[in-house]
């Protein structure tokens, strides 16, 4: 269930502020965004796959956690990836 090495590659120059930014929140949550979305396509056909849907409860919190970080220290930033993403804050 990982990101296709491109396809993070991409995130990574669309969301951080250089292309080796992997660090920065922005990219984290996108990151790990684009992973629950992975995720949540493979539960419609998959339903009673129990590991991988512990696996997605612990991406969802590490995300709340990053997003409550960045919400804390700069709220325009916060604001901004909230957007660009389509989370429902």
């Amino acid at each position: 269930m990982a990101v296709d090495k491109d396809v993070k590659q991409e995130i990574i120059k669309k969301y951080g502020f250089h292309e080796k930014d992997t660090g920065s929140p922005e990219v984290q949550i996108a990151l790990l965004t684009e992973r629950i979305k992975i995720l949540t396509e493979h539960f419609k056909e998959h339903k009673h796959d129990n590991n991988n849907k512990r696996a997605l409860y612990k991406l969802v919190g590490r995300r709340k956690r990053l997003l409550r970080y960045l919400k804390e220290k700069d709220f325009n930033r916060y604001k901004n990836i909230v957007l660009k993403l389509g989370l429902r804050k």
